[in-house]
């Protein structure tokens, strides 16, 4: 069983606590173990980025392009072992596991060919006015287990590109593909700028509160980026906080189920719907809610469920037990309330953490299967009959991630959308993102942006120059 080190100064560390088991969520075993490290390893590694900080900010933007565009080329070829990789941690099938990987890398050369120019404020014969963008120093990544490989990337590259240092701690459960990218990325910069702590519990708290650390990128649940925020208070930490989600989405009456029904199954179930963005609640108008009952449950039964590296498979398991008890729970309480189960709805009999995409009809707000988000592969579907009513439902909770509006007239379609209280919107499709395009929550479900210019410049601090003109320059 291979046993994976951390990453601390540009040399590979053993835990000083250890080491602890990463399972295959295929199998329900270990198949790896890693370092289980300490808070002494977490100042160490602040540390060593604090000191590669001196340098590093002043490196040209140039070379920093020039460093991540060779760690993008790196990653490329590394994309099989990689994408191995992630299925045996992750779970997701290996096609999508590739897709990651490769979607990292093309997000890594977005961030190198990023600019931050200095803002011209103000040109008078007596003064120039100046905004300047400076990195901030030290910026702690904490990735969840859904997209291990690729959420590493959102946080990291911006990070680099600014001219910070990082400190990357991932879940204890996937820590295993990140590891790997922060050794590519450490064969293209200085020691220090790039470290990779890894353990079971004790260094989310200790990051939140490191006098050492400015900011904090954090993907995760809600109540953890609470807890975030409050231990950042500390030293007042810059956070990017992109938390929880119960997408909502719309199909307005008279949508064309042929051209529809595919991709909103892709949207709800991607990564067997452990995916912040993924569409988590399908309000149907009720002229056609049976009809996409019977479109969507067909799609689902053609779905091959198994281990991700066996050929054909295109729907994993889900990643933990935990979320699986979870999901089963969800299920359970809406069958006890009298909801009809399409398909699926039962664990698989069979080791590891399967359970088929599941389709639950006659349900409703106030219930916790739609109340909830389930981050697993199972979608409610609610019917409705009134536009404005359901557009209050679908905003009435605390989360406001992402949300869309599927219809045949686009205009209505969009209008409707811009009432949605998320931060993204999406008209006839849902879950679309791309480096250019900045991506944040409102509500409980975080604050801040990544990608994007706007993305780019959560990593840095403004400084306002005011040049007062020698008489005669």
């Amino acid at each position: 069983m291979h046993h994976y080190k951390m990453l601390i100064n540009g040399i590979q560390v053993a835990g000083a606590n250890g080491q602890f088991d990463v399972i295959n969520p295929a199998t329900g075993a270990a198949f790896a173990q890693c370092s289980a490290g300490s808070l002494a390893q977490l100042d160490d590694a602040v540390a060593a980025a604090q000191v590669a900080f001196k340098a590093w900010r002043h490196v040209s933007h140039a070379q920093r392009c020039e460093r991540l565009l060779a760690i993008a080329e790196s990653i490329e070829q590394g994309a099989d072992e990689l994408a191995r990789l992630i299925v045996q941690e992750q779970g997701k099938p290996l096609e999508l596991a590739f897709s990651e990987v490769m979607g990292a890398a093309a997000w890594t050369r977005y961030a190198a060919g990023q600019q931050i120019e200095v803002g011209l404020v103000e040109e008078t014969p007596t003064q120039r006015i100046e905004l300047h963008r400076k990195p901030l120093g030290v910026v702690a990544s904490i990735t969840p287990w859904n997209w291990p490989f690729m959420i590493a990337v959102w946080h990291i590259m911006p990070a680099l590109r600014a001219g910070n240092c990082v400190v990357s701690k991932p879940s204890s459960l996937t820590p295993l593909s990140t590891l790997r990218l922060v050794e590519i990325i450490a064969r293209h910069v200085p020691n220090g700028v790039i470290n990779c702590v890894t353990g079971e519990q004790g260094f989310g708290s200790a990051i939140t509160s490191h006098p050492g650390i400015q900011k904090i990128v954090f993907t995760g649940s809600t109540a953890t980026g609470q807890s975030v925020m409050r231990g950042a208070a500390t030293n007042l930490k810059r956070l990017t906080l992109e938390l929880g989600g119960n997408d909502a989405a719309i199909v307005l009456p008279g949508t064309s189920l042929e051209e529809v029904a595919e991709e909103i199954f892709q949207a709800a179930f991607l990564n067997m719907g452990q995916t912040c963005a993924a569409l988590k609640r399908l309000y149907i108008h009720e002229s056609q809610y049976e009809a996409f009952a019977d479109a969507l449950t067909l799609i689902a039964q053609r779905q091959v469920v198994g281990d991700g590296l066996e050929p054909g498979v295109n729907f994993g398991p889900v990643q933990n037990l935990e979320q699986l008890q979870l999901v089963e729970a969800l299920v359970a309480d809406a069958r006890d309330q009298g909801a009809r189960v399409l398909c699926g709805g039962a664990r698989l009999d069979r080791p590891g953490f399967f359970y088929p995409p599941t389709l639950i009809a006659d349900v409703t707000d106030g219930q916790r299967l739609v109340d909830e988000e389930q981050f697993g592969p199972v979608l409610p579907l609610i019917a409705y009959s009134d536009v404005e009513d359901v557009l209050r439902r679908a905003n009435a909770g605390d989360m406001g991630l992402g949300g869309s509006v599927w219809g045949p007239d686009v205009q209505q379609a969009q209008a409707l959308a811009s009432r949605l209280e998320s931060g993204v919107a999406w008209v006839n499709c849902h879950a679309r993102i791309q480096p250019n395009t900045p991506f944040g929550g409102s509500k409980m479900s975080g604050f801040g942006v990544e990608f994007g210019l706007e993305g780019l410049l959560e990593f840095t601090g403004q400084q306002l120059q005011f040049v007062n003109k020698r008489a005669g320059e």
